[in-house]
């Protein structure tokens, strides 16, 4: 199994703003829970205390060094190989952050669920930097700002025209 990642970034890649989101789109949490249900998510520790809760109907995998703060609400994993043996036999596993699990992960994606946020916001937290030559762009549809959407924005699938890495050669990654 090789995992997806599923992102929405702005303009200037940032992904995160005080521990939560810097935009308010209704369409990509609605996306991002069709996409991930029924799946594993794969996610640092950070991640999973801003989202608050359990994911209801998806496997909450976090890499973190304190298993105990994960307690019933997922399975705690010490890497991201470790995270990634986890969900082995899920054929569609997601990896939601935060950012240093996206740099991780991102040598061995195959695909990337892109929301591109057609803005340039203020955060402290960003999508790592990575080649668009890797990518070939297999859908997007585009999307103006309204009443739920703060932002326009577009969704995109990208799948990895070249090799993906495998998890293996990222044991110990994103402790």
């Amino acid at each position: 199994m090789v995992p997806s990642l599923i992102v929405a970034m702005s303009t200037n890649h940032v992904i995160g703003r005080a521990g939560g989101l810097p935009w308010r789109l209704s369409a990509d949490l609605k996306r991002f829970k069709e996409l991930t249900m029924g799946h594993h998510i794969i996610m640092g520790r950070k991640t999973f205390e801003s989202i608050g809760r359990p994911l209801n109907g998806r496997t909450m995998v976090v890499i973190t060094r304190q298993p105990e703060r994960i307690a019933s609400h997922g399975t705690a994993s010490h890497s991201l190989a470790d995270a990634l043996r986890v969900a082995e036999d899920d054929p569609e596993s997601f990896v939601i952050g935060g950012a240093q699990i996206y740099r991780a992960a991102l040598p061995s994606t195959q695909r990337l669920y892109l929301t591109k946020v057609h803005a340039v916001v203020e955060g402290d937290v960003t999508f790592p930097d990575f080649s668009h030559d890797d990518w070939s762009q297999i859908e997007r549809t585009d999307h103006p700002a309204d009443a739920r959407n703060e932002f326009p924005y577009s969704f995109l699938v990208l799948d990895r025209v070249s090799q993906p890495q495998t998890a293996s050669q990222f044991r110990g990654a994103a402790r």
